[in-house]
């Protein structure tokens, strides 16, 4: 079959997501926009980011582990719409920390509504989303909701340290790949928790919610590192985590070569950064042995996700093999 015939991986991901998903996120936006002060200007934030980003990934995760150890899915939807609030929160407030304006070709929530309103939207939805879990907590036994509290509240601490750790990081173009890599590691702890917690509901065994969880944690681990190859070709985002955050991980593993670093950095010493100077980065970054060194990693992990969900039956392996090789294609 030809390529251009051939569906795309991610395109088959997407749909797969958004039918394990979508349910829980429709409960989430719901619960919010039903807010009685439905005009206010944090509802219109969070209405503005929830009809842009439609976070289906996370409670689909919670859904697919459900099933990956022979649970009902349903039993995650709740969990699974408080989990798209809290991590709705983390992104806006990340945005702020970040001072990103841009994401996706769009104006973030701070850079649409500004700081303040970004701040309190993003504690709005914490609060809905705490309120969500606790209202699930009704129907799961108190060893699950024990167990799912301090599975979000452990993925909070490590997303919060990592975003810290981040913001000391900033303007130290000396960051190595390794040190830029356990930022990364810590901010996939969110997937990770969604896997572990729907594995949790589905009843599980000890060794199904740990292959599980560790599933998540390469997940999570891909999908950042995707986000940060689509950075290197967006020049307003490239110039904002050259100010304001990390560089993108292919960056740090090409500036392993102090040639190709010098390069990079005479390109970011532009006033503003074109197509062009982003299409630069790009060549200078493949040409690196340590690009070809992140490609192998990638590979690796994307074999230790596959060996983790071994012991689950198709079709529910295949769709999260599919999860899996979507987040590293075209990379």
């Amino acid at each position: 079959m030809k390529e251009k015939d051939q569906e795309k991986l991610m395109a088959k991901a997407q749909v797969l997501l958004k039918q394990k998903g979508q349910k829980a996120f429709q409960i989430a936006k719901k619960s919010v926009l039903q807010e009685k002060n439905g005009k206010s200007p944090v509802i219109e934030a969070i209405r503005y980011f929830m009809d842009n980003w439609r976070d289906v990934h996370h409670p689909a995760l919670l859904s697919l582990a459900c099933e990956a150890v022979g649970g009902n899915p349903s039993v995650t939807t709740q969990a699974g719409a408080a989990t798209v609030l809290l991590a709705s929160a983390a992104d806006i407030h990340d945005d702020v920390i970040d001072q990103s304006k841009i994401k996706d070709g769009k104006p973030t929530v701070y850079g649409k509504f500004g700081k303040e309103t970004a701040l309190l939207a993003g504690d709005f939805l914490l609060l809905k989303g705490i309120t969500l879990l606790y209202e699930n907590g009704k129907a799961l036994s108190q060893k699950q909701i024990q167990a799912t509290e301090n599975l979000l509240l452990q993925a909070v601490l490590e997303v919060s340290s990592a975003e810290l750790k981040e913001v000391a990081f900033r303007g130290n173009f000396n960051v190595t790949s390794e040190e830029y890599f356990s930022i990364i590691e810590a901010k996939a702890t969110i997937a990770k928790a969604s896997m572990h917690i729907g594995a949790i509901l589905g009843n599980g065994n000890p060794k199904e919610i740990d292959a599980l969880g560790n599933y998540g944690r390469i997940l999570g681990i891909l999908m950042k590192i995707r986000d940060d190859f689509i950075d290197v070709f967006e020049p307003d985002e490239l110039e904002n985590r050259f100010k304001n955050e990390c560089l993108p991980l292919p960056i740090l593993y090409a500036f392993q070569n102090s040639k190709a670093k010098s390069k990079i950095m005479s390109i970011f010493e532009k006033t503003r950064l074109s197509g062009d100077d982003a299409y630069k980065i790009v060549e200078i970054v493949v040409a690196t042995t340590g690009f070809g060194n992140l490609r192998k990693r990638i590979a690796g992990l994307v074999e230790e996700g596959l060996v983790s969900i071994g012991f689950v039956d198709k079709p529910i392996a295949s769709n999260l093999a599919l999860v899996l090789r979507a987040a590293t294609e075209d990379l």
